[in-house]
């Protein structure tokens, strides 16, 4: 089949380098504009945009809207798009091009987290199992009819870049083998059941603020969640942020009788402990604002070191 390719982020790269190594062929690539990046702020290419200028393919960066965009997609005369996280909503005379619809790979087993971060959600919701879901796109929030389901356990100790990384692999063979389907005529749209819908909003840097007061499987799962990025953090007294990495619960780490309140810093020469509502967890690494990521112990022992000599350190607010 001709396709036309739609994606953005780095998770997408996966399913672009999929389809050019398939049968189909991708005869271009719909991105977001050239975004502004890094301290300097200059503009930067998608991850998506990179791929296929090496791989040789035109790119297309217009808004999905109006008459120009129509007649260009029209020209390319395409089959089907897939897309994967591409980032702008497609208004119905755009769906209605391709003769065998735009073919959406999201990154959960639909109904549930539809939305933009579903991966995230899952962690904090501490599910077991999760997956992907390729499914024709309309006008609603990814609810759009299915056409193929792959399922990932969830482990241990996953972040959403962990578990987005294996999902992007596993769903990039998902997006291709529902499309050689399409192709082939095998495939009967199934509509989305009623029941289990959950929706999984973006988020934001104040969600990726640790509530020390929640239990510590919970302060676990969102830290999980937030990593890489916005990337967990807490305050110090002095109201700067400091960025956190995956903890760990420690729920026999202090002696019969010993606690600590929720936020509460006890360190060691080998582990930095923080309360929380049901027991300690151990940070992992930190950042303290204008600095590299380093071990906890590494920041007890050198900047957190006055702060601690102070008596009682609190991390954050209990709320």
């Amino acid at each position: 089949m001709r396709l036309l390719f739609a994606g953005t982020p780095e998770p997408a790269v996966p399913s672009l380098h999929a389809l050019l190594r398939s049968s189909h062929e991708v005869a271009a690539v719909l991105t977001r504009a050239d975004a502004p990046a890094g301290r300097g702020r200059r503009l930067v290419p998608s991850p998506v945009c990179v791929a296929a200028e090496e791989a040789g393919i035109p790119v297309l960066t217009d808004r999905p809207r109006g008459e120009e965009f129509l007649r260009t997609l029209r020209d390319l005369e395409v089959d089907a798009a897939p897309v994967v996280a591409y980032g702008h909503l497609l208004r119905p005379d755009v769906l209605a091009v391709p003769r065998l619809g735009w073919v959406n790979l999201h990154f959960s087993v639909l109904p549930a987290w539809r939305g933009a971060a579903p991966v995230q959600h899952a962690l904090l919701a501490g599910d077991q199992v999760t997956g992907a879901t390729t499914f024709l796109l309309d006008e609603g929030m990814d609810t759009g009819p299915v056409l193929g389901t792959a399922t990932e356990t969830v482990r241990p100790r996953d972040t959403s870049g962990d578990l987005l990384a294996r999902l992007a692999t596993s769903g990039a063979e998902l997006l291709v083998a529902t499309l050689d389907a399409l192709e082939a005529g095998a495939l009967q749209p199934q509509a989305q059941p009623a029941d289990g819908v959950s929706v999984a909003p973006k988020i934001t840097t104040d969600d990726a603020r640790v509530r020390w007061d929640d239990p510590a499987l919970a302060v676990d799962r969102r830290v999980r969640a937030v990593t890489p990025a916005p990337g967990a953090w807490t305050t110090l007294p002095d109201g700067s942020r400091l960025g956190l990495g995956p903890v760990t619960p420690r729920p026999d780490a202090l002696p019969d009788g010993d606690t600590l309140a929720p936020g509460q810093v006890r360190a060691g020469k080998k582990e930095v402990l923080v309360g929380t509502a049901t027991g300690p967890v151990a940070l992992g690494d930190v950042r303290p604002v204008g600095k590299k990521a380093m071990p906890a112990p590494d920041w007890a022992r050198g900047a957190g070191r006055a702060l601690l000599a102070d008596g009682d350190l609190v991390l954050g607010d209990a709320r």
